[in-house]
């Protein structure tokens, strides 16, 4: 994820995580439709060819990635508007300080924003 937002960068970039049991078994990096440094969308035809994937490999969508370029790892107010996934997390790559990414994770709802816990194995 981290080389993926820095490939893209300075735009944002977007993805989704895939597995089982809170287990990420496969990252797809997608393209960002919007173009642009401060928000992202996945094209319908991108999302479907994923979705076809995942249950190819009999994987779930764990959680949708996106970075940030220039900004904290925080959601912004335009992220929790559009996350239409509350079963998934979001995962937010900040690029803020170039030499040190930052990656958080958030259970993004209606009423609050829960800080997640990523552990890499």
């Amino acid at each position: 994820m981290v080389e993926h937002a820095e490939k893209e960068s300075p735009l944002e970039c977007c993805g989704i995580l895939g597995g089982k049991d809170h287990t990420v078994k496969k990252a797809f990096e997608l393209q960002n439709a919007e173009k642009s440094p401060i928000r992202y969308s996945i094209a319908a035809q991108e999302q479907l060819r994923m979705f076809e994937e995942m249950e190819k490999e009999s994987i779930d969508m764990i959680a949708i990635y996106h970075s940030h370029p220039h900004t904290i790892p925080f959601p912004s107010e335009t992220d929790v508007k559009l996350a239409f996934y509350p079963e998934v997390v979001s995962v937010i790559i900040s690029l803020m300080e170039e030499q040190y990414p930052v990656v958080k994770a958030f259970w993004i709802g209606r009423e609050a924003i829960y800080l997640e816990e990523i552990e890499v194995i």
